[in-house]
């Protein structure tokens, strides 16, 4: 096999199964049409064995290797990640709290030369999770920290029920746990307009089966998933081996930074870009979080 270095995108991905380039043919129109298909209907879309079997491997080892720079904290949340003593009412589901017990590395702590950071730069691959998202364009964060991550979740710990802050995400398993670790999530169980408290403290208190799914992920997969809208957790994670996902943050503009609570929280640090974007930021919703 070729050198990292110089694999090139086709390399790296079954473009024969998923053609970034060519996304106005007929092939690449139907992924993107079933990927657009599942997203409004299910939150949630999974391309199988997105990176070439023969990589999964590599992939593997090289998040494998950084794992050990993840900054480890374990905090009481909520579903929403507001702090655990706002003022709510008694049975409000923001009152159920949660250890979460995940970690993450940073992206200045990820080689630009691992599979995961060439995939996330790639313009091509950039295009095609927009299309797959109906915009117009996506834009790398810019903020140095937390554009790409890698997700850790020990063995005993998990990621408990929460909703993102944005309205979608990209990842890719790159290492299954041993057992447990699975990922589990509520389509659409809440709108821009309407919280749907009954539905989140039902899911939060154990009642929520009848609107959770769970979905099978194996390394090399391919997740695009509507999380702002969409209650969602990993299961504790059991065994020997901790579970590994990458996670590629995008934003519709460009020069996204993010806050110095939330990435101080999420990497125990903060550096100058953060400071200076401090209090910049524009919601486009009025929820919880």
């Amino acid at each position: 096999m070729r050198s990292l270095e110089a694999l090139t995108l086709d390399q790296v991905v079954d473009t024969a199964r998923y053609p970034l380039s060519e996304l106005a043919g007929a092939r690449g129109q139907a992924v993107v049409s079933r990927a657009r298909r599942d997203l409004s209907t299910l939150g949630c879309t999974v391309l199988p064995d997105f990176i070439r079997p023969s990589l999964r491997d590599v992939l593997r080892q090289e998040c494998s290797a950084i794992a050990p720079r993840a900054h480890h904290d374990v905090e009481t949340v909520n579903v929403y990640n507001i702090a655990v003593d706002s003022a709510l009412p008694e049975d409000h589901p923001g009152r159920k709290t949660f250890e979460r017990g995940n970690a993450f590395v940073a992206r200045d702590r990820i080689p630009a030369d691992s599979l995961i950071s060439r995939l996330y730069s790639d313009v091509v691959f950039r295009h095609f999770i927009a299309s797959c998202f109906e915009l117009p364009e996506l834009h790398e964060l810019a903020d140095p920290l937390s554009g790409l991550v890698l997700n850790v979740i020990a063995p005993g710990m998990e990621h408990p029920w929460h909703f993102d802050t944005n309205e979608f995400t990209v990842s890719m398993l790159t290492q299954q746990a041993q057992s447990g670790g699975a990922f589990e999530y509520c389509p659409n169980i809440r709108t821009a307009q309407d919280e749907h408290f009954d539905d989140v403290r039902d899911v939060v208190d154990g009642r929520g089966e009848r609107l959770t799914r769970r979905l099978p992920l194996r390394p090399g997969d391919l997740q695009l998933f509507k999380g702002r809208y969409s209650l969602h957790r990993v299961s504790p994670v059991r065994g020997e081996v901790a579970r590994h996902s990458a996670i590629f943050a995008y934003s519709e503009r460009p020069g996204v930074i993010g806050s110095v609570e939330r990435t101080r929280q999420l990497f125990g640090r903060v550096l100058p870009e953060h400071l200076a974007a401090e209090g910049r930021a524009v919601r486009g919703d009025r929820l919880l979080d």
